[in-house]
């Protein structure tokens, strides 16, 4: 059953992808553009932005650090003075480095709330006025499996991933009478920069473009989760419903850890 208004045309909308630099936001970006939507990509390499400008005409760069509360706002400033309206904004931005509590870096973990947790909180003050204003419109938060329970050497990872399912759960709540569509996105294991600092293997591991086809079809079927793949994420989903006892016994055994 469809949870959200679903996208059926994406021709002529206008939608922001926040961390489309690279891996899961640059290939959606690639995948709305042929589809033909208006894309306008934000990170903080201007020069990866301006290449992606330069092979998908029409298309919009705006280089910003999710961190930077007054860039995010100026930037949804510049997306509706330019074309009118936001349909669609994804938070794709995302950090991560390994870390376990034997060796607990604690700059390292607030690094992960700023860009994980805070930069989406960033990109809600700056598009909830435009949305609620227009009635319309679609949030999506890239959240990951490593949200749904605590795994080892996700220990600044995995509470932020968790934070954004929470956000978008409450976010649905109070928006949906709104006209509003939210969405949160939990991939399991996909071929990114981030993943490559992983040294062991990664069940169902999938390629960004496979990631970005799931994800614009769950936009457009109105799904509220989006997961995959789902040979590994139900698998996953069925692991998080044992008492802790069972699951922290399975986690250890999977994983050797």
């Amino acid at each position: 059953m469809a949870l959200n208004p679903r996208i059926v045309d994406w021709k002529g909308r206008v939608v922001w992808l926040v961390g489309a630099s690279s891996g899961i936001g640059r290939a959606t970006a690639e995948r709305l553009h042929a589809l033909g939507a208006t894309v306008v990509v934000s990170a903080r390499s201007s020069a990866t932005l301006d290449a992606f400008v330069r092979t998908h005409p029409g298309s919009l760069a705006i280089a910003l650090d999710a961190t930077d509360r007054q860039a995010m706002r100026d930037a949804a400033s510049r997306i509706v003075a330019e074309f009118g309206r936001i349909d669609l904004a994804a938070y794709c931005a995302g950090y991560y480095k390994p870390m376990r509590a034997t060796a607990f870096d604690l700059d390292e973990a607030l690094r992960h709330e700023q860009v994980n947790y805070v930069g989406a909180l960033h990109l809600l003050d700056a598009v909830l006025p435009v949305l609620l204003r227009q009635r319309s419109g679609h949030l999506s938060l890239v959240s990951s499996v490593s949200g749904y329970r605590g795994l080892p050497k996700a220990l600044a990872y995995g509470p932020t991933k968790a934070a954004l399912i929470n956000l978008a759960e409450s976010l649905y709540i109070d928006l949906t009478d709104q006209g509003i569509g939210v969405s949160v996105v939990c991939p399991g294991y996909v071929d990114t920069p981030l993943t490559e600092q992983n040294d062991y293997r990664m069940p169902g591991l999938i390629s960004a473009e496979q990631a970005a086809r799931e994800i614009v079809q769950g936009w457009q079927q109105g799904d509220f989760e989006i997961h995959f793949p789902k040979r590994f994420t139900r698998w996953v989903k069925m692991l998080s419903h044992l008492s802790e006892g069972l699951y922290f016994r399975a986690v250890r055994r999977v994983t050797g850890l």
